[in-house]
């Protein structure tokens, strides 16, 4: 069974508002919004895909957080997958 969870799809914070991101059977994010934040340290280690719409900061804010909140515990890297205008964003810009 399919399940998909909403972590946020708001266009801003505060209060009970999270920026867009929607985990899809515990193991593939998409975008990674400020939503990510609701996880537990156990579910960010379930994720092994990250998939990012663009590279706005309401879908990317928190890649570069669950990254680094699970580095040392993981035995396989996070994929991210984008187009290649959006990994060069990140690239020169967040990482």
């Amino acid at each position: 069974m399919t399940s998909l969870r909403v972590l946020g799809c708001s266009g801003g914070i505060g209060g009970a508002h999270h920026t867009t991101a929607f985990l899809l059977n515990q193991t593939i994010l998409l975008d990674a919004g400020t939503g990510v934040a609701e996880l537990s340290s156990a579910e960010l280690l379930q994720i092994e895909h990250v998939f990012l719409t663009h590279a706005h900061l309401d879908h990317i804010a928190y890649l570069p957080l669950l990254l680094d909140a699970t580095l040392g515990a993981r035995t396989r890297p996070v994929i991210v997958h984008a187009c290649a205008a959006t990994i060069q964003t990140l690239k020169t810009h967040i990482f």
